[in-house]
């Protein structure tokens, strides 16, 4: 496609106006290994699903080494720092403009 050409209805492909599924929503299939409430016991807490799968999920979590935190978060100060600089910047020339415009 070159620059300034206008697209047509051929330029994009067909799209089948007809939905493939059915209009109720399935439900999602667990994995095998996720956490969930056990049918076979009645006295299982509610939360107590929720606590193993937060704590399931926290197991997958690749956490940062303690250079990669380190480094990451000077940088963040760094660029916090640099912002309010220029922030403060930006408001004095302003504020000085201000007083003399409206002496």
């Amino acid at each position: 496609m070159t620059p300034g050409k206008r697209r047509s209805a051929s330029d994009f492909p067909a799209v089948d106006p007809t939905p493939s599924s059915p209009t109720s929503t399935p439900e999602r299939p667990t994995s095998p290994g996720a956490p969930g409430p056990d049918p076979q016991d009645p006295q299982q807490e509610p939360g107590s699903s929720f606590v193993a799968a937060t704590m399931a999920e926290l197991r997958k979590v690749v956490w940062p080494s303690r250079q990669q935190l380190f480094n990451e978060t000077v940088a963040v100060i760094v660029m916090i720092a640099a912002s309010a600089a220029a922030i403060a910047a930006l408001d004095r020339f302003y504020g000085w403009g201000a007083k003399l415009l409206f002496r």
